[in-house]
């Protein structure tokens, strides 16, 4: 008798160890969230040039957040369908065209076609959440975990890089020429994205039937455990959003230089490096609802706090340092609940509508942040909002059923 043929490897996998799929993925990461998490420092210089009310900057800022949520169920989907590496390239592209419209943006129109659409749109297609995808896909099932939280952590790596040397050229060359330089950045990740090409769709678990993008959508939202996730994601864009926009401008409006607002967001990356990781880490060891209903929760505190304490370095920093552990260590346990209860097939598609609910809350974050502040002259009713809805999000997600779908008709044991 013959010897039995091995099985075939399975595309991508083995092409490519996984950390170098980990490690240029992180590398995206990076140089997407960076520019972006430098946006609230744009803010000022450019309302001042140009006699902007800070709404009118709010506003682009907030089409970008909702730009980029509406996109990445699409650039999911596509992803999932044609591959992960075009939609990095055509959304890497369109983030660069859009920081290099952004610094010749002389009008509110302009603004709002750079800052918000062209770069709204880029991130749905080079962020985090197509890398994390991308994770889910290529990588053995030990890995996972801790990959979603390096993805994210190296995410906040371009928080804690970026703002600091953001300020640092506004000063010593300006703010146009800074995000010309952001722009050429992001061109990066077109060579980058070539070592997260994914392997073929994973295969249906035994007894199933092959999906249509269709059917997976009408599971997903027919899936309480689904909605209540994506409901709860929403206080995290709001609140991330508000944050990374106006806490500069709100320190400053505090006696603060902007100097400070810079390195606060910069120790909110460094320490959510930690966050992110050990978010990962505990993803795998208690149960995902119970980590999120926590994270919201401190939130909530650790925001009351900030207000209600005086303004000065030591508070602003020690802020940025609480608020970075809790960040985006959402992240790891959301898109670890999406890939438990659907698999890999339509990771992409089904985590990005969770994170348009996410961009939803970015969007209303940023532009009532702009709006209440020009009306009311202070940003203490968004700050409490924000306090609100961390509560209300650690209770929405205690309710979800950590288990796989059934669509065998034989019920899954829970995870």
């Amino acid at each position: 008798m013959s010897a039995a043929r091995p099985a075939a490897p399975r595309p991508g996998l083995a092409v490519r160890a996984p950390l170098l799929v980990v490690l240029c993925g992180c590398l995206i990461a990076t140089l997407t969230f960076g520019p972006r998490a430098s946006s609230g420092l744009f803010l000022l210089p450019m309302t001042h040039e140009f006699g902007w009310g800070r709404d009118t900057f709010g506003l682009a800022i907030a089409i970008q957040n909702l730009l980029w949520g509406l996109g990445t169920p699409f650039a999911g989907a596509v992803a999932d369908r044609f591959g992960i590496v075009r939609v990095l390239c055509a959304g890497g592209v369109l983030y660069a065209l859009g920081l290099g419209l952004m610094a010749h943006a002389a009008t509110p129109g302009l603004l709002h076609l750079s800052a918000g659409v062209l770069i709204g749109f880029g991130l749905s297609g080079c962020s985090f959440n197509i890398v994390l995808a991308a994770f889910g896909k290529m990588l053995p099932e030990r890995w996972r975990p801790l990959a979603f939280g390096a993805g994210t952590a190296a995410g906040s790596f371009g928080q804690f890089l970026f703002p600091p040397l953001a300020t640092g050229l506004i000063t010593s060359v300006g703010w146009h020429e800074t995000l010309t330089i952001f722009g050429l950045t992001i061109l990066l990740i077109l060579p980058l994205s070539l070592a997260l090409a994914n392997p073929a769709p994973a295969a249906p678990r035994a007894g199933e039937v092959p999906q249509s993008i269709r059917a997976a959508l009408g599971e997903a939202f027919r899936h309480p455990s689904y909605l209540f996730l994506v409901l709860g994601f929403f206080t995290c864009g709001f609140q991330l959003a508000f944050v990374t926009t106006h806490l500069p401008a709100y320190l400053a409006d505090r006696g603060l230089s902007v100097t400070v607002g810079g390195w606060t967001l910069a120790v909110i990356g460094l320490a959510n490096m930690v966050g992110s990781l050990s978010s990962g880490w505990l993803s795998t060891r208690m149960p995902k609802r119970h980590l999120l209903a926590s994270i919201y929760f401190a939130r909530g505190v650790a925001i009351a706090v900030f207000v209600l304490l005086p303004a000065s370095p030591v508070t602003s920093i020690g802020f940025g340092i609480v608020l970075g552990l809790l960040w985006l260590s959402t992240v790891p346990p959301t898109s670890g609940l999406v890939m438990l209860m659907f698999g890999t097939r339509y990771l992409a598609m089904l985590y990005g509508f969770a994170f348009f609910s996410h961009q939803v809350g970015g969007f209303l974050g940023v532009w009532l942040g702009g709006v209440l502040y020009e009306r009311l002259g202070s940003y203490d009713l968004v700050w409490w909002l924000a306090v609100a809805l961390s509560f209300a999000s650690a209770v929405i997600n205690l309710p979800i059923v950590e288990r796989p779908v059934d669509r065998a008709g034989v019920p899954a044991r829970p995870a």
